[in-house]
């Protein structure tokens, strides 16, 4: 078996639990591709670093590889997204983080998601994303996102009025601070935080929510994610932001912007038990009553 570990930073502390994975992939013979940072960081034993190959780019990472295991909670997962690319490299995500809704799975699991990777005893979720065109060149090699595409404006600047297309046809112009474009794995994140619409991972929807609407008719809407979906920004400010996940831009308001789905999906790895409604319940405290 051959497993990738990425991690943008952990702290100290951490240092145990990264040791416990790396002994119990080591006790199967496994090969190890490590973040150089990681390396960097931390001083692990020798005979565990004699068993680890350090990685940099998504270059480094071939397409055999069985599973790339995401240390951190769940924006290291959306920076693992953009490492993987679309050599369906499988994604598990161990939550080292805060909330880890889409890295689901904690450190007290570390054993059991290895004997579950060991044994191939795990689940896949194939998730779409969400692919930027543009016409200037943005996010350099990787102009998709898992999340969302966003547009903003800048700081305190006015809200900016974004003229949104569907397939070339008019949808809605949005007096806004911004507009969201979501996918369904995206639609628990910045979407539902400005009260869109949670949707089943499998859905194969966007959903399109404006950030503070200057409007009391404006509504989010969910439309199939076959769609392109086009924009044409006004304001007074020259500049506004684009947004991928966690990345953005500074824009001039003359660019061309336009959305899709993406060609590749990705895959998540999860443990038999953690399912979507699990996960809601548990982390977003889905339908929870204190009278009960």
């Amino acid at each position: 078996m051959k497993v990738a570990i990425y991690s943008r930073g952990l702290d100290f502390e951490q240092e145990n639990p990264l040791l416990v994975l790396l002994e119990e992939l080591a006790r199967y013979d496994t090969t190890i591709l490590i973040f150089h940072q990681l390396l960097e960081q931390f001083h692990l034993p020798p005979h565990i670093l004699e068993k680890l190959i350090p990685f940099k780019v998504s270059e480094d990472l071939e397409e055999h590889i069985d599973c790339l295991i995401s240390l951190g909670g769940d924006g290291t997962m959306l920076d693992a997204v953009t490492l993987v690319r679309d050599k369906n490299i499988p994604i598990l995500g161990i939550n080292f983080g805060r909330l880890g809704f889409l890295a689901s799975i904690s450190k007290e699991e570390l054993t059991s998601a290895v004997d579950a990777l060991v044994n191939r005893t795990y689940l896949v979720d194939k998730r779409t994303l969400i692919h930027l065109d543009s016409s200037e060149p943005l996010f350099g090699e990787t102009p998709f996102g898992l999340n969302e595409f966003a547009i903003h404006k800048r700081d305190i600047s006015p809200m900016i009025k974004v003229h949104t297309y569907l397939n070339g046809e008019f949808l809605n112009s949005y007096w806004a601070d911004g507009l969201i474009v979501s996918t369904a794995t995206g639609s628990t994140g910045y979407n539902m935080s400005c009260n869109g619409p949670i949707l089943f991972p499998e859905s194969s929807s966007f959903v399109i929510t404006p950030v503070a609407p200057h409007n009391l008719n404006v509504r989010s809407i969910v439309v199939p994610d076959t769609n392109v979906i086009s924009f044409e920004v006004e304001g007074r400010a020259e500049q506004f932001i684009c947004a991928l996940d966690a990345r953005r831009e500074i824009v001039g308001k003359t660019i061309q912007l336009a959305v899709r789905r993406e060609k590749f999906t990705v895959s998540l790895v999860r443990l038999n038990e953690n399912s979507f409604l699990s996960t809601l319940r548990t982390k977003l405290t889905w339908g929870l009553d204190k009278r009960n």
